[in-house]
């Protein structure tokens, strides 16, 4: 079992970093990009395309930069982008389900005949509305960590699950 010392200035910066990603993605991209875009009409809405695509590229980076970084410079550091990478893990899953549901919906259309309405309803219905959901709770869980690393602590589950402790 792995006792944590209490982490510099230093360490606490950089256990933020992860969540400010994160962050950036959910509320820069998934909330103030989209409902830019979306609130455009047909003229820009080409565009939407724009934020799933930067989603993956934030996403991509959490998790290269997590898998990189050495337990042994700072744990605590190593365990918040731990963190982040499983919370960005989650999202992923998220993103590529509304992207398949939004070629989905694209293809009835286009190829079986759906209407226009009903294919916007299936879109709308499976992919941006979980997303919005899914969106918000990872918000408020990431929230959460970055308090976490701007107080030098780690979550209970994170000290069990990295740590070992009961």
């Amino acid at each position: 079992m792995t006792e944590i010392t209490a982490p510099q200035e230093q360490e606490k910066s950089a256990a933020r970093t992860p969540h400010d990603i994160f962050l950036t993605n959910l509320i820069a991209n998934h909330i103030l990009l989209f409902t830019a875009l979306a609130a455009t009409g047909k003229s820009y809405f080409a565009f939407i395309l724009v934020v799933p695509l930067l989603s993956f590229l934030f996403l991509g980076y959490t998790f290269i930069r997590a898998s990189r970084i050495k337990r042994e410079n700072s744990e605590f550091v190593y365990i918040h982008w731990q963190i982040a990478r499983r919370w960005s893990f989650l999202f992923a899953i998220v993103i590529a389900a509304v992207v398949s549901v939004a070629i989905l919906g694209w293809a009835s259309h286009t190829y079986l005949g759906l209407m226009k309405e009903a294919a916007f309803a299936f879109v709308g219905g499976l992919s941006f509305l979980p997303t919005l959901i899914s969106v918000l709770v990872l918000i408020i869980i990431e929230m959460d960590a970055l308090n976490h690393a701007r107080a030098g602590t780690l979550p209970t589950w994170a000290k069990r699950k990295f740590l070992g402790e009961a």
